[in-house]
């Protein structure tokens, strides 16, 4: 179909059948304010922003919602439209607590930042503050439902891009609110912790339980021994809290700024990616070349997703890795092998994940297999965001930090075992080592494009030596019932399984666009992210797991071989059916 032409603001542009007003205006580099809309998301038009003129009408219309048509001559700002918009606001602060110094949001807010574009310094509306309780029963999320502007996000990410559904509108007129589905606690609700309504509020309604303060105590204290871990995509999205562009690369600077927190020791994440490949990796062959009725072997890197599937998809359980995810697979060694190689005493070393996701908060307690080492293997997880913060507060310079290396023991990683933290990264990490362990050869190029981009399901086939490996990638919840259902339909018949091995990531785009991420993620910025970890990949001087000699020698030393006894005692976990709702 031929383009259409229309005016912004006397301006001529031509966009592509289907586009709004809203992206008409942008292709000009006109800005129409907006709080509820989201790139993420279907626009809805419920907060009236976005308001617009067209010539010939009457109606004001709204430009997220409303689709360009030929020969539209569109006004964007003038005195009335101007004046709508003040008025809307005024109003949306007239039921906003006026607390924007204790607020989790303060300085990265969308709504402060529209009320100081348009210079509002007087209320000419009456307060009216609804006394409404937080909800802090999760370990992960607060849901503070007083400073909720009804813009729906959270319940739209929650519905359509994740399809969890724990959050919905309830009431009617000034009584409607956002709330768990059944008005219960959000920790009794099916929410699986994400944190992508948090990531996706506009303001300070949704954010992540903070635990900063307990690092900060902890880090003062003479006898204890602190260390911490950052994950693959922390690397790349860190450095958009302190003027980055998404992607670049921090590795090196982050590490020198943990130093300069006070944390005696910097390990990475990365690490830990490769060791989960090499039991992951194993998993896969021995299930593909021994026990094939067992297949398919899907991953279990992601919290939320492991939540999810406990309580939607129980009767899969044998299909899911035992193999814990990164962190927590660092943190059992920060307490067991490196403790002992340093002599620390493990009840006196306190670890600390540095993690791009919420969920993770509740992954460190989910279950007896994660105090493995004897004490908690990590004791706090906190966010990209919270890190940001904590450096900040410190008024370190993180611009002009030199670069530092990580501590070697738990730190050197694999290429592979840095684009774990982008959708089809895992799979791809453990194809180049499930290769090697299949065929005993190295593979000429270690990359399987085909795992890559943003397309919400990926499917393809891998030959390993003359045997087909039937691959699948899903990530966003929402796209994950597709898969699992060809799954179950295939066992119910009896034939063979759609495929053998299958990645899930709970988030839009794998670990970069995690619920603990910056601010203001949408899929330019996730592949941004995406591709400074495939720089880094390409840049490693060994890009397989399975070449680490950091992980070879911890096996020769400590854990014996993939698999082990004490592989299984330290590096896995196990799966139990969960009610979707708690009573």
């Amino acid at each position: 179909m031929s383009p259409i032409a229309v005016k912004i603001n006397n301006i001529p542009v031509k966009v592509e059948p289907g586009a709004t007003i809203l992206q008409a205006a942008e292709k000009v580099q006109v800005k129409i304010p907006t709080l509820c809309y989201h790139k993420d998301l279907i626009p809805w038009a419920a907060c009236g922003m976005c308001v617009v003129k067209v010539a010939g009408s009457p109606k004001m219309l709204r430009a997220c919602a409303t689709p360009a048509e030929e020969g539209m001559s569109i006004i964007t700002h003038d005195p009335e439209i101007v004046n709508v918009r003040r008025t809307v606001l005024e109003l949306i602060l007239s039921t906003h607590p006026n607390d924007c110094l204790q607020c989790a949001r303060n300085g990265n807010c969308e709504l402060q930042r529209l009320a100081a574009e348009f210079g509002i310094r007087e209320m000419r509306y009456e307060r009216r503050l609804r006394d409404l309780p937080q909800d802090c029963s999760t370990p992960s999320i607060v849901l503070n439902p007083e400073k909720c502007i009804m813009c729906g996000r959270c319940a739209i990410v929650c519905q359509q891009m994740q399809d969890v559904w724990a959050l919905e509108f309830l009431g009617r007129g000034e009584g409607t609110r956002i709330a768990p589905a059944a008005d219960v606690q959000l920790n009794d609700s099916p929410c699986i912790k994400c944190g992508q309504c948090s990531a996706h509020c506009p303001v300070g309604a949704i954010y992540e339980k903070s635990e900063t303060q307990k690092v900060w105590d902890r880090l003062q204290e003479d006898d204890t021994y602190a260390v911490v871990q950052i994950a693959p995509a922390v690397r790349v999205a860190l450095g958009e809290a302190f003027g980055y562009e998404p992607g670049t690369l921090l590795t090196g600077q982050i590490y020198s700024a943990l130093r300069r927190l006070g944390f005696k020791a910097v390990f990475d994440t990365n690490f830990g990616a490769d060791l989960t490949i090499m039991e992951e990796g194993s998993e896969f062959v021995q299930r593909f070349t021994e026990s094939p009725e067992n297949l398919p072997l899907i991953t279990t890197c992601c919290p939320s997703w492991v939540d999810y599937l406990e309580k939607y998809f129980p009767d899969l359980i044998p299909s899911f890795s035992t193999a814990k995810s990164p962190h927590a697979m660092v943190g059992a060694l920060a307490k067991t092998y490196y403790a002992e190689k340093m002599g620390v005493d493990p009840a006196k070393l306190f670890m600390v994940s540095i993690m791009p996701c919420t969920a993770k908060k509740y992954e460190i307690e989910r279950c007896d297999d994660m105090f493995s080492s004897g004490h908690q293997d990590v004791d706090v997880s906190l966010t990209t965001r919270e890190l940001a913060r904590m450096i900040k507060s410190t008024g370190v310079d993180f611009a002009n930090l030199p670069k530092e290396d990580a501590d070697s023991v738990l730190g050197e990683y694999s290429g592979a075992g840095t684009i774990f933290g982008a959708t089809g990264g895992v799979m791809e990490a453990a194809l180049r080592t499930a290769h090697f362990l299949v065929t005993k050869q190295e593979l000429d190029d270690a990359s399987f494009t085909e795992t890559r981009g943003l397309d919400g399901i990926k499917e393809g086939t891998v030959n390993f030596a003359g045997s087909e490996v039937r691959i699948a990638v899903a990530h966003g919840i929402a796209n994950v019932e597709t898969i699992l259902n060809k799954v179950r339909a295939a066992k119910e018949k009896g034939e063979e399984p759609p495929y053998h091995f299958i990645e899930v990531m709970a988030c839009r785009g794998g670990c970069v666009g995690g619920g603990g991420q910056p601010y203001f993620v949408n899929d330019e910025v996730r592949r941004k992210r995406a591709e400074g970890l495939y720089k880094d990949d390409l840049s490693a001087e060994k890009r397989c797991s399975h070449q680490n000699p950091h992980i070879l020698r911890l096996y020769t030393e400590f854990l014996g071989e993939p698999l082990s006894k004490k592989s299984h005692e330290l590096l896995h976990t196990h799966y139990q059916a969960r009610p979707i709702y708690l009573r």
